[in-house]
């Protein structure tokens, strides 16, 4: 059985959501952790964990981060981590995969399908042992419960429910 950790100064935890509609906002998690035991070449057999610091949401406004992390949204205080535990990684063909697995955001846990592009594997220039993946998927945020919404005064929703995840992740064996 191999052990592998993220490596997170060469991953990203994104998502977009839609903004009144008509553009995206980005934002990330800068703290997070991951783990992944797996003993095929393959990875088919992979059991993964991660979670991320709700403190660390950054949307590069902190008037905006100070809401997501309000009760509005995460509720940071009350529930400091979202989770995600796999159930299965699929394996569609040489470099594609579903990953499907339990995600808990405040005390709402749903199983959700995620797409995976795995990148390969590469020895870095100190020997760690590294493999790539490209992640993505949709949630709608609201059966996680966060609920806020407003509308405009012409009807419009500024907060789109649906939620775009991509993660670029780069995991290193364990020796």
């Amino acid at each position: 059985m191999s052990t592998y950790k993220i490596d997170a100064a060469h991953s990203e935890i994104t998502f977009k959501v839609k903004h009144l509609m008509i553009t995206n906002v980005t934002g990330s998690f800068t703290k997070f952790d991951a783990t992944m035991e797996s003993e095929a070449d393959d990875f088919s057999d992979a059991k993964i964990s991660f979670e991320a610091d709700i403190d660390s949401v950054n949307t590069n406004n902190e008037q905006r981060d100070g809401h997501l992390k309000s009760d509005d949204f995460f509720a940071a205080e009350k529930f400091p981590k979202l989770t995600f535990v796999s159930k299965s990684l699929t394996q569609k063909n040489d470099e594609k995969y579903t990953l499907t697995g339990d995600l808990t955001i405040r005390d709402v846990t749903k199983t959700i399908d995620l797409s995976v592009e795995f990148g390969g594997t590469m020895v870095d220039p100190w020997g760690q042992h590294k493999a790539g993946f490209e992640i993505s998927g949709k949630i709608n945020r609201k059966e996680f419960g966060l609920g806020w919404g407003a509308v405009t005064e012409a009807g419009g929703v500024v907060v789109s429910d649906e939620v775009k995840l991509h993660l670029a992740v780069q995991m290193i064996k364990q020796a």
